[in-house]
Order: C-alpha cells, then sequence, then structure tokens
C-alpha cells in the first residue's frame, strides 16, 4: 500500500513533531513516528503501475495552486489502540484537491482503503497511534489540553509515501506550480 499525502511545510512539521518527541518523553508513545514527516492523508492505494502513478499526481500538482488550510482541538478515533489527532478543518481547497487526487488515481488503484472515499475522509494530523490504550487517553488529553492547536498549514505538494520495512518513507515528492 502507498499512501498518497502533503507532507507538512518545515515550520509546521517542526511544531507536529515537538508535540509527538514530547509523548513519547512523557508517555512512551513513538509508533507514530514510523512516519517520520507528518502529512495529511488523501488515499491509502495498492498500484500495480507506480510510473503511471506518479505521472497522474504530477498532473494534479502542476495545477494546483498552494493553498492555505486550517486546524482546531482534537481528534480521537477509539478503539484498543486509539488514534489521537489534530483535524483540519475541510475547505472548499481541500475537497477539491481530495476529489481531483481520487479522480486522477482511481483508474490506477487495485484497492484502496474504505475511509478515502469523498464520504469518509477526515483529513488529520495524527499525534499518536498504534502504542496507545484506552488507558492512556485520559492523561494524555490532559497533558495535550495544556496546548492550543490552531494551526495554518501551507499545503504546497503532494507526496506518495511507501512502506520501506517498519516506516514509510517518500517516494516522490511533487510541488504545487500551478493555478487551481
Amino acid at each position: 500500500m502507498l499512501a498518497i499525502t502533503s507532507l507538512l511545510i518545515a515550520p509546521n512539521a517542526a511544531r507536529i513533531n515537538r508535540i509527538i518527541k514530547s509523548l513519547e518523553k512523557e508517555f512512551g508513545l513513538d509508533d507514530v513516528q514510523a512516519t517520520p514527516d507528518p502529512h495529511i492523508t488523501y488515499q491509502l492505494a495498492g498500484v500495480a503501475k507506480l510510473p503511471a502513478l506518479k505521472s497522474a499526481l504530477r498532473r494534479v500538482a502542476s495545477t494546483t495552486a498552494p493553498f492555505t488550510a486550517h486546524t482546531t482541538g482534537l481528534g480521537l478515533f477509539p478503539g484498543p489502540n486509539p488514534v489521537i489527532y489534530i483535524p483540519v478543518l475541510r475547505s472548499d481547497a481541500l475537497n477539491r484537491l481530495h476529489h481531483r487526487v481520487l479522480d486522477a488515481t482511481a483508474p490506477l488503484c487495485l484497492r484502496t482503503d474504505k475511509y478515502s472515499g469523498p464520504e469518509c475522509w477526515l483529513p488529520h494530523v495524527s499525534l499518536a497511534l498504534h502504542d496507545t490504550t484506552p488507558e492512556l487517553l485520559g492523561p494524555v488529553l490532559t497533558y495535550l489540553n495544556q496546548q492550543t492547536f490552531n494551526l495554518k498549514l501551507e499545503i504546497d505538494n503532494i507526496t506518495i509515501l511507501r512502506r520501506h520495512g517498519e516506516q514509510f518513507v517518500r517516494e516522490d515528492a511533487f510541488a504545487f506550480t500551478g493555478g487551481d
């Protein structure tokens, strides 16, 4: 599976990484670091023809202008290993990009995850996943509640991440160079 994402620009990525490192120091939560680059995911997909996928995403990037997205608050996907995240507010520009990515990649995908579709997609930046427990939620959320998570994120790329061992690493990145 590949992840089709937008990596956060350096100042935003540094802030998110400081939060993630503080969760490791305070609570031992470090599984989210399997993806060292903070990002927003548009789609998880299995693809047979990687060159065709790259070409399709390069075309989307070449006709997209950078834009600003906003975050607020904290979110939680419940379960035995809850995911703690910062929600990214859906906007016209973000929804348009998501639709364009899905349309461009649909003919190339062998399979996708059920949460990539426009009706289920919840853009977010993960802070903790896989190594969390319901028992840790109270202390972790109390700790995080001491901060605000109202960020402006400059969205200026589409990046393919691929699994390499235990990590997701950059396969390729396409800077936005066009008008929307």
